[in-house]
């Protein structure tokens, strides 16, 4: 009985052309052997045309696949077998235009993405270091290249004579172009729309009720940086409910999931995902849990062990990582995992959940219990209370409330008046053309506050969604004439 099957070592009872398939897969992975006339037990069983093939398959893979593998002759138990002994190719190999890996013990055929990962790595090259010839400085938005200068110059790791050059040459000390063109990269942080240039390069963030039960969700789009901002505001100010305390008369939002880890969490899932893929970075959200998905490939004979333990920095996209460290977003590479779970450990929060398969990464944070009862008990509270008793709450407390106004909500409040606007027409008459800001400074606080309500409230998301004011609102409306 020879060695098990492995990433090594493949066992076959005869020769067929088409097992040059997996002489393919060893010479696009680690190498490895191809026993002849051994079957799937481990046994020898002989090879009765061996002399033959002993001199025809040398010369039948160098012709078909272009490598030269070295073929030895055994015995067992006076049964002959073949050794063929194939080594590891730098270059890509192909039989009749296909393209195999050993994986295990197993041969996969690459395809897609996969494929494309392997032809760029044989070339010493990463996905986000291609050329991208339709991409031009005419695409660069200037928005995103004022928000990259601004991180840059508060992180202090560029410096200011770099930072006040042309697009063009910031680009290029950037190391974002390639001869003529400028990289994937450039496409993906700093066009106004990377999904013109990729597909997929955008995040969607959902809240569900159950498993299959999807409440309401949103889309991020834009350079990298804005989505990176916009996904943490999105989910800090509509999709996670604070828990609130006071440390003397200072507010206190205790999130189910530490700042600290969702920025990483989010910022590793963009940086170092695989943009071949075209899905986008998915993020699922429930009254117990957060779900984060990202199409990710980690890197050749790592493991989720490597990843969650001390590692050297090896970022999946080169380009990418290095402007977002320029910025001031990644602090050190190699440490995004350990950044996540020590924010949650010093938070008191649980342990997440990292699973990992091939192009699939979850990563999960469950809420904590006591969070969940605290949030729970007020609701119930909430659904307890009697008119009246509201009422009187809130003559109680509207002189307290009053002085924790945001001048923003103080503004949205005193635009809406007695009218009942839309999204658009709120933002018209506040001079407001940025969407998310005004989301997460302006609407979403008040909302939450009370001193606003939908006339919707069903569906959120409706596009004949309008606004008014609560009495909370117009009490604070009038609180000058009073």
């Amino acid at each position: 009985m020879l060695h098990q099957e492995s990433q090594h070592t493949e066992w076959k009872e005869s020769w067929r052309d088409d097992y040059l398939r997996w002489v393919c897969g060893f010479a696009n992975a680690q190498g490895g052997r191809l026993l002849l006339g051994v079957n799937d037990k481990g046994a020898v069983v002989g090879l009765p045309d061996a002399a033959k093939l002993l001199e025809d398959l040398p010369n039948k893979v160098r012709d078909l696949l272009g490598v030269v593998v070295e073929v030895n002759l055994h015995e067992q138990g006076g049964l002959p077998y073949l050794e063929l002994v194939v080594q590891a190719y730098p270059n890509p190999i192909s039989y009749r235009g296909h393209y195999y890996m050993r994986s295990g013990s197993t041969l996969q055929e690459l395809k897609g993405a996969a494929l494309d990962r392997f032809l760029l790595g044989r070339q010493g090259r990463t996905w986000d270091g291609v050329p991208l010839p339709q991409f031009s400085l005419a695409d660069v938005s200037a928005p995103a290249m004022a928000r990259f200068r601004q991180l840059a110059r508060r992180s202090g790791r560029l410096d200011a004579e770099t930072l006040a050059e042309s697009d063009a040459n910031l680009l290029d000390k950037l190391r974002l172009k390639d001869g003529a063109y400028y990289k994937r990269a450039t496409a993906l942080l700093f066009a106004a729309d990377p999904q013109r240039f990729v597909t997929g390069a955008f995040v969607k963030v959902g809240y569900f009720e159950s498993a299959t039960e999807l409440l309401y969700h949103d889309e991020v789009e834009g350079d990298l940086f804005h989505q990176v901002k916009n996904t943490l505001d999105l989910l800090l100010t509509k999709y996670l409910k604070a828990v609130i305390s006071y440390d003397g008369i200072v507010r206190v939002e205790t999130f189910p999931v530490p700042r600290a880890a969702l920025r990483e969490a989010v910022l590793n899932a963009l940086v170092h995902r695989d943009y071949a893929v075209t899905a986008p970075v998915q993020i699922r959200v429930y009254e117990d849990r957060l779900r984060m998905w990202n199409p990710a490939v980690l890197p050749e004979g790592w493991t989720l062990d490597t990843l969650l333990g001390a590692h050297s920095s090896s970022p999946y996209n080169p380009a990418l990582a290095n402007a977002f460290f320029r910025a001031g977003e990644i602090e050190a590479w190699g440490r995004g995992m350990e950044r996540i779970f020590s924010a949650c450990e010093a938070a008191g929060s649980p342990k997440p959940v990292l699973r990992y398969e091939p192009n699939d990464m979850w990563l999960e944070f469950m809420f904590d219990a006591a969070y969940l009862k605290v949030l729970r008990a007020g609701q119930k509270q909430t659904e307890q209370v009697t008119p009246e008793v509201k009422a009187q709450v809130t003559e109680q407390v509207t002189e307290q409330v009053t002085e924790q106004v945001t001048e923003q909500v103080g503004r949205l409040i005193s635009a809406l008046n007695d009218q009942t606007l839309s999204l658009q027409e709120l933002m018209s008459s506040l001079g407001l053309s940025h969407r998310p800001n005004f989301m997460a400074l302006y609407l979403r606080p008040a909302l939450d506050a009370k001193y606003l309500q939908m006339t919707v409230p069903d569906k959120p998301n409706s596009r004949l969604q309008k606004y008014k004011l609560t009495a909370l609102g117009r009490q604070w409306l009038n609180k000058d004439k009073l």
